[in-house]
């Protein structure tokens, strides 16, 4: 087993760990985000309005990936990974 593998093997409880939080307080995540982006977009006038929708929607997917809402399998799923290279 090499060294990313062993790395793969420990973090995976985290990961496990974290998708669970985000399927469950996602709702509250995505509800903080677009609260911070409205009061960044208020305090810099609508300067970096564009910049900050793009930030909050890539914010708002990351944390729908790590909930697994993006149609994919959570873990343990069933799905099987692709093969090791």
């Amino acid at each position: 087993m090499g060294l990313l593998d062993n790395v793969k093997a420990k973090l995976s409880p985290a990961k496990d760990k974290v998708s669970g939080l985000a399927q469950q307080h996602g709702d509250k995540v995505r509800h903080g985000l677009d609260e911070a982006a409205k009061i960044v977009d208020e305090k810099t006038k609508g300067k970096y309005s564009g910049r900050i929708q793009t930030g909050t929607g890539k914010a708002r997917d990351a944390v729908d990936r790590l909930a697994h809402r993006d149609g994919t399998e959570g873990p343990g799923g069933g799905s099987t990974p692709p093969p090791a290279s």
